[in-house]
């Protein structure tokens, strides 16, 4: 993990080449819901630019350094989902992740995919990214997607 420390949270982003992405709408639900405090992030894929970026289970189709990058790019989406409900990156504090692997029965190493997430957040976010988490491995997701991550978030 690169310690980028200089800037605001969108200097950092760019500093790491890149930028919040434009969400594509959904008729069916909300990329961010306001509940009081909290703002809940819908489960995001590693979408780039309308393509997802990687399909399969992680242990057989995906290797670990592509899932680490997947996960990077979902939470990537999460920080695009939670700057519209609060206007600004600088204003995202990182309550909860969870973060869900598709993995074959033995993967066993969830929790090392996910912490690309939580890297990538608390480079960019500082100790805003800092945040609870929890890391499962699941059959399958959407679109054969290797990962896909929720978030819970609140404004500072």
């Amino acid at each position: 993990m690169s310690a980028i420390k200089a800037g605001s949270a969108s200097d950092r982003l760019r500093a790491l080449g890149m930028e919040l992405p434009v969400l594509a709408v959904n008729p069916y639900y909300v990329d961010c819901r306001a509940v009081g405090e909290s703002i809940h992030i819908a489960g995001q894929l590693p979408f780039k630019d309308g393509e997802l970026l990687g399909q399969g289970i992680v242990g057989r189709d995906v290797d670990v350094d592509t899932a680490r990058e997947l996960a990077r790019h979902a939470a990537l989406n999460c920080l695009a989902a939670a700057v519209q409900a609060v206007g600004d990156l600088d204003r995202v504090r990182i309550v909860q992740m969870l973060v869900f692997v598709a993995s074959t029965p033995d993967f066993g190493l969830q929790s090392w995919i996910a912490s690309a997430a939580s890297e990538f957040l608390i480079e960019v976010l500082g100790e805003n990214g800092r945040h609870a988490r929890t890391a499962i491995g699941v059959a399958g997701l959407p679109l054969n997607s290797p990962v896909e991550i929720q978030m819970v978030c609140t404004a500072v």
